[in-house]
């Protein structure tokens, strides 16, 4: 029976050279990966999605509800667009397209982005879309939830990557405060960890993804499934028990 790759994920995972595209795709890393793998990929994923829109979309979206009893394995390919700079808090970012009229939108959201990376660099990359300790929160509480339903279903967290994008005024100084607090969580929840920068760092920082320095060429999604695949590989071996590498939670 085919396997089943259940992943929450931001625009890296239907983000190509050129743009966004279906999450069908077969050229997109999940489901280069999954089908490595002898399965295919669902993808629940958005623009700009952190942690917290992971976690909401788990709570609250009804297609993820019909998926989950279904997946054999979890990857959430979430909390790297947690780490780049927010100079507004998101409520208000966000709350832009909110705007009407339809002129005053537009001029706002044109004013925000002339405005982000001169302030990104003012600020130093403060504030982030979403705090390091609000992203392991939400990290956690998904986690919690999924071995509630599925104790023994195996989980996978991407660390997050590189960018060069002048659209974040190349700043990305939290990056690293993000990885330790998730590689750390990881550890103590017995969650598989994949290193994205380590697989498609160079792809990006050599200026071969796309324009925009935040999104992969289809290289890099070739690079990311290669590492997804291997990560994700033994978690689905029938030999490797993956619950007895479980950790009890706080209460239990």
């Amino acid at each position: 029976m085919a396997k089943t790759l259940l992943l929450f994920g931001d625009s890296l995972c239907f983000f190509g050279p050129d743009g966004p595209v279906p999450s069908d795709d077969p050229r997109l890393w999940q489901n280069l990966a999954a089908a490595a793998l002898g399965g295919r990929a669902e993808l629940f994923a958005g623009f700009g999605w952190t942690a917290r829109d992971a976690y909401w979309s788990l709570t609250g979206d009804p297609r993820v509800w019909s998926q989950l009893p279904e997946a054999d394995v979890v990857v959430l390919a979430v909390g790297g667009m947690d780490t780049l700079p927010s100079p507004l808090p998101t409520y208000l970012r966000v709350g832009i397209r909110y705007l009407r009229p339809d002129g005053l939108r537009r001029a706002a959201r044109q004013a925000y982005q002339i405005a982000q990376p001169h302030l990104s660099r003012l600020t130093r990359g403060w504030p982030t879309a979403l705090p390091v300790t609000q992203t392991v929160r939400y990290l956690d509480d998904i986690v919690v939830a999924l071995r509630t339903l599925r104790p023994r279903l195996p989980v996978v967290v991407t660390l997050p990557g590189v960018h060069r994008a002048p659209s974040y005024g190349y700043v990305h100084r939290l990056r690293g405060r993000a990885v330790a607090a998730i590689e750390e969580w990881a550890q103590s929840r017995g969650v598989a960890v994949m290193d994205v920068a380590s697989a498609v760092g160079a792809h990006v920082l050599d200026g071969h993804g796309n324009v925009d320095g935040l999104h992969w060429g289809w290289e890099g999604h070739e690079l990311a499934a290669k590492a997804l695949a291997e990560v994700v590989g033994p978690l689905l071996d029938p030999r490797t028990d993956r619950a007895a590498q479980v950790l009890p939670g706080p209460g239990n």
